[in-house]
C-alpha cells in the first residue's frame, strides 16, 4: 500500500520552530535591508553640462542645484557684501573663538578700535600702506583683517615662513604685525637689509622690545588697541565688494612664488560655497563649534573662519607646529597636529574641516582602539555592507558594541556631538575614506579645494558613498560635483574619444566668484570672474554622473 505524503513528512516541534527562524532570518533579510540615505536617482545626475563644446575641451559642468541657468550666489545674505557684514547685528549670544568668549557687539568694538589705532597712532593710509600679516591663526589674526579691509588697507599673508624674505623683497610693506614667538625669526630674516622707511612691527603676546632697533620701531598689539579706543576721530570708509583686501602668497616651486589678489566678494562667495556643503535640513547653526585644519593665511581657511563668525558659531584651528623646533622643511604656518585645538576651552566640536593626514591619523587611532574588542572583524563586515548599500549609521548594534567606546578613547567628548567632516587639501584613497566612513559613522565630505579658490571646487554629497576607485587610478576617490558657485570645463581632451562616449580627461579649468586672480597675469584686463578661467595645473577626469576625479597634476 503506498505511503501518504502526510505519512513521509514526519515532523517535530523543533522541526517547525528551526523553519520560522529560517523564514523571519530571510524575511528580515530582504524587508529590513538598510535603505539608501539619498535615493540613487540624485546622485545619477549631480551636474548640469553644457550641450555644446569647443575643440580641444570639454563641456561646461555646474552644480546641479545652480544649473545652467541660475546665478550665481556671492553672498550668504543681500546685506553682506564685505567682510566686515558677516559680523551679523542679529546674533547676540557669545560665542568662543579661540580662547576667547565673545558677542559680535564686542568683536565689532575691537576691530573698530584697532582700526583707528592703526590710522591714527601708527599712522597707515587706507589705500596706500600695505601691512604683513604675519600671524599664526588667533583672535588677533581675525580682528587686525577685519580692521585693516574695513579700512582699504591691503594685506599679505604667507603660507610659509620660509618666502619671508622673497616676498618682502619683491613686496615692500611698511607694517609688520606678528606674534612674539615668530619675532627672531622675523628679525633673523631681515635685520640688516636696506630699506628706505622706518618698519613698525606690532607685536603680539608678552615681549619687552626697546621702541626701535635699527630701522624698526616696535609697537604692543594691545597699546595700538588701547590707543584707538581714545581716539575719537572717525574716519568713514566703504570698500567696494571688488576692492582687494588681501594677497595670499605661497611657494609652487623653490624660488617661485605664487600671489593670489583676493577681493571682500572671493570671501563672501567663499561662506555661500562653504555654507552649501551640508544639506539645508541639518545646515551649520550658532548651536555648532567649527575646529578648522586650514591656515586662514589661505582663500580657503580664511573663507571657513568667516563662516563662522557669520553663523555665530564657535571657532578654533589646529594649533601650529612649534616653528622653534622644527627643521628648515617644516617651517610653515600649516603644519597640524592631532587634538591640538584641545588647548582651546572651546565648547565641543561638532564640525572638522581637516586635512587628509588629519584624518588618517584620527581614523588610524580609532580602529587601534577597535580592534581590541573580538567582535571588530564582525563588526567592520556589517559597516562595510551597509556602505556598499549606501547607507551609514552611527546608531547601530555595532557601533555601541566596539566603535562608540573608541571613538570615546581618541576624541572624548567630541565622539558624541560630531556630526559632520569635511576633508580636503590633497587627494584621499578609497581605502582612507571606507576606514573613515566605518571610524566616524557620521557625513564625510570629500572636497577639492586650491590656493586660489576661497571655497571648495568640487564636494561630494555628505551622503555619497559610492567608489569609483579603479585598477589605473587606485588611489583616487571621486571629489563630487562642482561648487554652487563655481563652472568647470577640462582643457587638452581628446575629442574622438569623447565623441565615442569616453569620459573626458585633461587639465582642470575654473571660474566663479570664489576664484581670486593670480597677482602676475598682465594678460587679465578684467576683474569679473565671468571673462576669466583660471588654470588650476591638475588633471581631471569628469565621470558619466558629473562627479569628478583627479588624476594628476602638471
Amino acid at each position: 500500500m503506498p505511503l501518504s505524503i502526510a505519512d513521509s513528512l514526519l515532523t517535530d516541534d523543533l522541526t517547525v520552530l528551526l523553519g520560522l527562524i529560517a523564514a523571519t532570518v530571510f524575511l528580515l533579510n530582504n524587508l529590513y535591508k538598510p535603505q539608501p540615505l539619498v535615493h540613487p536617482i540624485l546622485l545619477g545626475r549631480q551636474s548640469d553640462v553644457g550641450r555644446a563644446r569647443n575643440p580641444g575641451e570639454s563641456a561646461v559642468y555646474r552644480n546641479y542645484g545652480t544649473g545652467l541657468i541660475g546665478r550665481f550666489p556671492v553672498r550668504p545674505n543681500k546685506d553682506a557684501r564685505i567682510l566686515s557684514d558677516l559680523i551679523r547685528t542679529d546674533v547676540e549670544n557669545a560665542r568662543t573663538l579661540w580662547s576667547a568668549k565673545i558677542t559680535n557687539s564686542q568683536l565689532e568694538a575691537r576691530v573698530d578700535a584697532f582700526g583707528k589705532g592703526l590710522l591714527h597712532f601708527v599712522g597707515l593710509q587706507p589705500r596706500k600702506s600695505r601691512v604683513l600679516l604675519l600671524l599664526d591663526d588667533s583672535l588677533e589674526f581675525l580682528i587686525a583683517d577685519l580692521a585693516l579691509s574695513s579700512r582699504s588697507i591691503v594685506s599679505y599673508t604667507l603660507s610659509s615662513i620660509l618666502i619671508l624674505s622673497s616676498v618682502l623683497e619683491q613686496h615692500p610693506v611698511s607694517t609688520i604685525i606678528t606674534h612674539a614667538t615668530l619675532l627672531p625669526r622675523l628679525l633673523e630674516f631681515i635685520l640688516g637689509k636696506p630699506r628706505p622707511e622706518l618698519l613698525s612691527v606690532i607685536v603680539v603676546g608678552d615681549t619687552t622690545p626697546q621702541a626701535s632697533v635699527g630701522k624698526f620701531k616696535f609697537l604692543l598689539y594691545n597699546e595700538v588697541e588701547r590707543e584707538g579706543l581714545r581716539e575719537q576721530n572717525i574716519v568713514r570708509l566703504t570698500p567696494h565688494a571688488s576692492d582687494i583686501f588681501t594677497i595670499s602668497f605661497t611657494s609652487v616651486e623653490p624660488g617661485e612664488l605664487q600671489a593670489t589678489q583676493l577681493t571682500h566678494e572671493n570671501i563672501t562667495a567663499g561662506v555661500v560655497a562653504i555654507r552649501a556643503l551640508l544639506p539645508a535640513s541639518n545646515n551649520f547653526s550658532p548651536l555648532d563649534t567649527v575646529v578648522s585644519g586650514h591656515p586662514m593665511n589661505t582663500a580657503y581657511g580664511r573663507a571657513i573662519a568667516y563662516t563662522a563668525v557669520y553663523e555665530g558659531m564657535s571657532f578654533a584651528t589646529i594649533e601650529n607646529k612649534d616653528a622653534d623646533n622644527a627643521t628648515p622643511d617644516d617651517i610653515k604656518l600649516e603644519s597640524p597636529d592631532i587634538g591640538a585645538y584641545a588647548k582651546y576651552p572651546i565648547p565641543s566640536p561638532t564640525i572638522l574641516f581637516i586635512e587628509p593626514e588629519y584624518l588618517g591619523k584620527l581614523v588610524s587611532s580609532i580602529h587601534q582602539e577597535a580592534s581590541r574588542s573580538i567582535l571588530y572583524s564582525v563588526a567592520m563586515r556589517h559597516k562595510m555592507a551597509g556602505i556598499a548599500e549606501g547607507f551609514l549609521s552611527k546608531d547601530s548594534l555595532w557601533d555601541r558594541l566596539v566603535f562608540d567606546e573608541a571613538r570615546a578613547r581618541v576624541v572624548g567628548e567630541s565622539s558624541s556631538t560630531l556630526r559632520g567632516v569635511i576633508v580636503s587639501g590633497s587627494p584621499i584613497s578609497s581605502r582612507l575614506l571606507n576606514l573613515s566612513r566605518t571610524a566616524v559613522s557620521i557625513p564625510l565630505i570629500n572636497a577639492f579645494t586650491h590656493a586660489m579658490v576661497s571655497g571648495p571646487v568640487f564636494a561630494t554629497h555628505p551622503f555619497d558613498l559610492q567608489d569609483f576607485s579603479s585598477d589605473s587610478v587606485p588611489n583616487s576617490t571621486h571629489i563630487g560635483p562642482p561648487s554652487v558657485n563655481v563652472e568647470v570645463k577640462l582643457l587638452g581632451v581628446h575629442d574622438e574619444a569623447v565623441e565615442a562616449g569616453a569620459d573626458p580627461k585633461g587639465t582642470l579649468l575654473v571660474r566663479g566668484p570664489s576664484v581670486g586672480k593670480a597677482l602676475d597675469n598682465p594678460g587679465e584686463v578684467t576683474h569679473h570672474w565671468d571673462e576669466i578661467w583660471t588654470k588650476l595645473n591638475v588633471q581631471a577626469r569628469a565621470n558619466t554622473n558629473g562627479t569628478f576625479q583627479i588624476v594628476g597634476s602638471e
